[in-house]
């Protein structure tokens, strides 16, 4: 896969509290209370021939997500909406992965979260991710491992908002399946349950139905409503509110991944206390990534 540059050194403009400015051109301090405090909130979104999918709902996931982690934010939806066009049509971007976020600037440090003032919005987008995984890998399906890091309880973190604290969890966890040998993390529920892996949401084809674990311990990803919502107009009987045990995976006849980023992205092989199983990916999983790129796409 080809070096994708620096994400501080490229040509083009971002959108920094109501201005165009260049890409190289948008800084913040060091002090930062993002920085040093993980503040900030952020939406990942594709835009598939000039228009963003579900954005609307994006924009209001991320002053949702705002609002749980308790930045005041100085946007609304129709802000962030005109932002995202802004920004695509100022880098000549039809296909493009969008990133919107806002973060708590520098007028104050420490945890206490008043009188920090309104957060700092942005939005950048960017082309390298036409494919988020190495194309030939994904196309071939990925392989994860469980992992020593769990997630832990709803009451310990703000599980439905996409803040970036909440990813500290998922960097760890991708680095123990990389030291590990494996492509990404299959992560567990602090009781031993399926949740998801680092970044993506988890589904399995058993026997002609899909199942997919219930999203009140991680983040229902959009994408992994886009498929249940789909799924269930062509018929299929879908299991979306109950716990999964890794024994219950492990027996299924397919696995995928679901995200804004990754799609709809197959796995292969997932390895368990030592042991190794394998999964179809060329079956009813196939299927369902044709059905979302033309569901992305349609008009």
């Amino acid at each position: 896969m080809a070096q994708i540059p620096s994400f501080d050194d490229r040509d083009g403009f971002i959108h920094v509290d109501g201005e165009l400015v260049p890409w190289r051109e948008a800084r913040t301090h060091l002090l930062t209370h993002a920085l040093h405090y993980s503040s900030s909130v952020f939406e990942g979104e594709r835009a598939y021939g000039g228009r963003i999918f579900r954005s609307r709902e994006h924009s209001q996931r991320l002053l949702r997500s705002a609002e749980a982690i308790f930045l005041p934010m100085r946007v609304g939806v129709e802000e962030i909406e005109r932002a995202k066009y802004e920004v695509l049509e100022a880098n000549g971007f039809s296909d493009a992965y969008v990133r919107a976020f806002a973060f708590r600037g520098s007028r104050k440090m420490g945890v206490d979260a008043r009188e920090g003032g309104p957060a700092h919005f942005a939005v950048a987008a960017w082309t390298d991710w036409a494919s988020y995984f190495d194309p030939d890998r994904r196309a071939a399906g990925i392989d994860l491992v469980t992992v020593p890091t769990r997630r832990p309880p709803p009451q310990c973190m703000r599980v439905q908002a996409k803040a970036a604290g909440n990813y500290q969890i998922s960097i760890c966890a991708k680095a123990e399946a990389q030291a590990m040998g494996a492509f990404d993390a299959l992560m567990l529920d602090w009781e031993g349950h399926v949740a998801e892996s680092s970044g993506a949401n988890i589904f399995f084809i058993k026997d002609g139905m899909l199942v997919t674990p219930k999203a009140d311990r991680f983040l229902d990803g959009l994408t992994r409503q886009t498929v249940i919502e789909m799924c269930r107009e062509s018929g299929w009987r879908v299991e979306d509110q109950r716990r999964v045990s890794p024994e219950e995976l492990l027996s299924a006849d397919e696995v995928f991944l679901t995200g804004s980023a990754v799609e709809v992205t197959p796995v292969r092989q997932i390895t368990h206390e030592g042991q190794s199983y394998e999964f179809g990916t060329e079956g009813h999983g196939l299927e369902i990534a044709a059905a979302y790129a033309e569901r992305v796409r349609a008009r």
